[in-house]
């Protein structure tokens, strides 16, 4: 949990960040245009993770700059009335699979080092999982999410709020989209951030 006793996140982050940029560990260094590794507040109390970057995201090296993140963007102004610099933004992998394909076992396996320093340096209290991938991945099972997701679930010293990535929500129309909203209204609830 985020506090002001707490040292900033910000330095290890940085060194973190530089280690990741050189990171030869599995395929997906080779077909790189660089490494997304993360933005936002190293010392929020909110954290999203994703699943990988996309075109956009390698050519930017910022994760979620695309349309996905447009309308990621949009929803945490209305709902929960903040901007990207109020939250840490991660995903799974970190480096863009080729044609947007989905990561492979190995490719996840081979990034989750640097996921799981950044929920340990970061400390959210609350950490949305947008898709399958970061659901599966941080929640350690083989359900989907749409089984998973209209729930809160015990994260480490916080809460895990399992939502649609925003490109399913892209895709999917209305309907998901106000249940991606309904979540994030779930995620507030939970930061005890007024409504």
């Amino acid at each position: 949990m985020a506090s002001e006793a707490a040292p900033s996140a910000t330095p290890a982050l940085a060194e973190l960040a530089r280690r990741a940029a050189t990171c030869t560990a599995c395929g997906l260094a080779a077909g790189r245009t660089q490494v997304v590794f993360g933005v936002g507040d190293p010392d929020a109390d909110l954290m999203f993770v994703g699943e990988g970057p996309g075109r956009e995201e390698d050519l930017q090296g910022e994760p979620f700059v695309g349309r996905s993140g447009q309308l990621l963007d949009r929803l945490m102004g209305e709902e929960l009335g903040i901007d990207r610099s109020r939250c840490y933004i991660a995903n799974v992998v970190k480096c863009r699979p080729p044609e947007n394909r989905d990561p492979l076992p190995a490719e996840i396996d081979a990034c989750r080092p640097y996921l799981e320093a950044q929920l340990d340096l970061v400390r959210p209290v609350v950490v949305v999982t947008l898709g399958n991938f970061a659901t599966k991945l941080l929640l350690g099972t083989d359900r989907g999410i749409t089984s998973l997701r209209g729930a809160a679930y015990p994260f480490r010293d916080g809460s895990l709020v399992p939502t649609f990535h925003p490109a399913a929500a892209l895709r999917g129309g209305g309907v998901v989209v106000a249940q991606l909203r309904a979540d994030l209204v779930r995620a507030k609830a939970l930061l005890g951030w007024s409504p």
